[in-house]
């Protein structure tokens, strides 16, 4: 579904009522506005909210989060690592607003041997994680980032391209530590170095190890 449609959705989510977003294989991805929140976000407004469900087969709903993609997508470049141009290519598509099955069709037939759910189902809930950062900031001035989308962007790149082991990779997205500015700086509205149009993966080929402590 294109970035657009689906943002519409997201916006005009009924309450308590589920939308099948994708499915494939028995995977299903659907999105839900919850009326009733938690303690926890009781001051957070219950229309900026929802919740991002996968359904594996016969097995509960659960919620994903962004270590799902991540790991998925660090599976299958460290197993066929050919592909990795081609992925960062598929995913700063999607991060673009295109479509994710127009932007994976040049890996439809490629078979990689480790991965967490099909690929379309990842590239699918890579777009819901897009959205729904874009969504719950009611500014970019809530975020360092401009567009906040860049946060999640930035680690899904340095799970693909950066040289860490994947744990190390994995406690520092959790804590939520900013991904290396090597990896988002060109599409940072907030830098210096931001264009408009930048070059197709731009940023490889960077020292990023040396650039961690020249930004």
């Amino acid at each position: 579904m294109k970035f657009d449609d689906l943002y519409s959705i997201v916006k005009e989510l009924v309450f308590d009522k589920e939308h099948t977003v994708f499915s494939r294989d028995d995977c299903r991805l659907f999105i839900l506005r919850p009326s009733k929140v938690s303690k926890r976000f009781k001051n957070y407004d219950p229309k900026r909210n929802f919740q991002i469900w996968l359904a594996e087969g016969k097995d509960e709903p659960f919620m994903p989060n962004h270590l799902r993609v991540f790991i998925d997508l660090s599976l299958r470049v460290r197993s066929k690592p050919d592909t990795k141009k081609e992925l960062l290519l598929a995913f700063d598509d999607i991060f673009y607003g295109v479509d994710p099955d127009i932007a994976l069709k040049n890996l439809s037939n490629v078979h990689f041997e480790h991965y967490l759910n099909p690929l379309p189902i990842i590239g699918h809930l890579s777009q819901l994680f897009i959205i729904e950062q874009l969504h719950g900031y009611t500014s970019s001035r809530d975020s360092k980032y401009d567009p906040p989308t860049l946060f999640y962007q930035g680690w899904v790149r340095t799970f693909l391209d950066g040289p860490r082991e994947i744990d190390q990779l994995c406690m520092s997205a959790s804590s939520r530590q900013p991904p290396s500015p090597s990896y988002t700086r060109m599409d940072d509205k907030n830098r210096i170095e931001y264009k408009k149009n930048p070059p197709k993966l731009w940023y490889l080929g960077i020292d990023n190890k040396l650039n961690r402590y020249l930004d």
